[in-house]
């Protein structure tokens, strides 16, 4: 009866040992202690009873009992074990459409890149919008999850006013919630609706520039009824910035020219002419290594038309047609396929394109290069009326090939020109491959070293595009090839019911 005592407070200590050491690490240590004395406890009971226990065990139900413990102890500890090397050892899966919950691969190469030891400091008092609070420390332990130099501080501002003053905290700060980034070479400030409006961009830019590296800057030019990188370009502003691109705005008439940060020049869409002090800015950019993406559209303003035409390229008037590869209905959308691109995508298309037409007799400093180019079945239609379905006038048309568009080198001087603007607005970015046209062609213009590859995910509502051979496909199919196969299935069954 002592004996039976002894075994049963043995097994209740090693459970108590195996709970208290899984579920509160914080007393490992006593943990295993209470885990020794119920083994002790079970060794000094089976030796006391060493007999009783040995014909138990070499009975017919004693051999059943031990494999069946030996089995549940397995399974048991498989089930421990796999939990202990989790502690350690784990990965998290984030299966929203939208990559809500996991930072990109460019802010985790970032991290895992930091040399230099970064101080965040949080300052988040219980009146700080919760949105803000909860977003700005959720993305903070997902960053240190990448990067050891980092070290996390939450601080309230109310009880702690005198060390929120030494890091700068304003009222604004106070007020909305802010995150600071502090390093050897200078510290940054990020503000609660910062946080909410951009969130990993914020973040991530503020670790590099107090860590000392330094950003590229892409600059859209204003003033010529460009699209707005706020409105119509949202969407391709933050694919770069994904790719931690820093972008802005510019004005030639109302500053000092072109940065000397400026790692590109994009202007898209213009739909005025140059001033002529702007284009010497332009040209005198282009001159000193400059590089520009130029998206036009069709039958552009006369100055812009005169800039390239100096750089060897001519557009001709009207707009691109192409029988031969279009997103049907639109006979005037280009769809571009796998072998009409030097990126190898599968599709890129443009809802409205002008054409390229590269100069004879180029000077041998100077390489021109097309991206995208159109089928033989295209043409130039000078009078094009959207609704209308056009066709070849051999007196007035120009006949097909062209290039959509096409790399300009010439010493350290790189200019991109495509013939349509409207291929990376919000409403066609995500569609086919334009948007990995648009950030693959400003990755080569400012010299990154490694193919852009976006995470970011959009919602998944895209438009399908379709040639005119799988429109018609998909006319036969649906029309004549299940009535077919009825037909051919309905025959069998009635032979074989002969």
């Amino acid at each position: 009866m002592k004996t039976s005592i002894l075994a049963l407070l043995g097994l209740v200590a090693l459970s108590v040992g195996l709970v208290l050491n899984f579920v509160m690490p914080g007393i490992r240590y006593y943990a295993w202690i209470i885990l020794a004395l119920g083994a002790a406890l079970l060794a000094v009971a089976f030796i006391f009873d060493f007999r009783r226990v040995q014909n138990a065990l070499i009975s017919h139900q004693g051999k059943f009992g031990v494999s069946t413990m030996v089995g549940v102890s397995l399974f048991f500890g498989v089930i421990l074990l796999a939990n202990a090397i989790s502690v350690g050892n784990f990965h998290r899966f984030d299966f929203t459409g939208l990559a809500q919950f996991t930072l990109t691969s460019q802010t985790k190469e970032a991290l895992q890149a930091l040399e230099k030891p970064v101080e965040i400091v949080t300052f988040f008092s219980p009146t700080v919008p919760p949105e803000v609070s909860m977003q700005g420390r959720f993305l903070l332990d997902e960053y240190q999850l990448y990067s050891d130099h980092l070290t996390l501080r939450n601080l309230d501002p109310d009880l702690n006013p005198d060390q929120a003053r030494q890091y700068g905290l304003n009222r604004i700060g106070a007020q909305y919630g802010s995150v600071v980034f502090k390093s050897d070479e200078g510290q940054i400030q990020v503000y609660g609706p910062q946080i909410v409006r951009e969130a990993e961009h914020a973040f991530t830019s503020a670790i590099l520039q107090v860590t000392g590296t330094r950003q590229k800057r892409i600059y859209f030019l204003t003033g010529h009824g460009e699209h707005s990188i706020q409105k119509d370009y949202s969407k391709a502003r933050g694919g770069l910035k994904d790719n931690l691109f820093l972008v802005g705005e510019l004005d030639l008439l109302n500053g000092f020219g072109i940065p000397q940060d400026a790692a590109s020049l994009v202007i898209a869409g213009p739909d005025k002419d140059l001033d002529n002090r702007e284009i010497k800015l332009l040209n005198d950019y282009l001159k000193k290594d400059g590089k520009l993406l130029m998206l036009l559209n069709p039958d552009p303003p006369e100055s812009w038309k005169q800039l390239l035409s100096e750089w060897w390229i001519d557009v001709p008037a009207g707009t691109l047609i192409d029988l031969g590869s279009h997103v049907a209905p639109n006979l005037d959308h280009p769809l571009v396929p796998r072998n009409q691109n030097s990126f190898g995508f599968t599709e890129i298309y443009f809802p409205g394109a002008a054409g390229l037409i590269f100069q004879k007799g180029l000077p041998e400093s100077v390489k021109i290069q097309p991206l995208a180019w159109t089928s033989r079945k295209s043409w130039v239609e000078k009078d094009f009326a959207s609704g209308e379905d056009p066709q070849f006038d051999k007196l007035k048309d120009q006949p097909g090939p062209f290039a959509i568009s096409a790399l300009i080198n010439k010493g350290g001087t790189s200019i991109v020109v495509i013939g349509d603007s409207d291929f990376a607005t919000d409403k066609h970015f995500y569609n086919g491959n334009n948007s990995d046209l648009f950030l693959n062609t400003l990755n080569r213009l400012a010299a990154q070293t490694e193919v852009i590859s976006v995470d970011r995910k959009v919602l998944p509502a895209r438009r399908l595009l379709l040639s005119p051979e799988q429109v018609r496909f998909l006319h036969v199919s649906s029309i004549g090839l299940l009535p077919f196969l009825l037909l051919i299935i309905g025959g069998y069954v009635h032979w074989r019911r002969r």
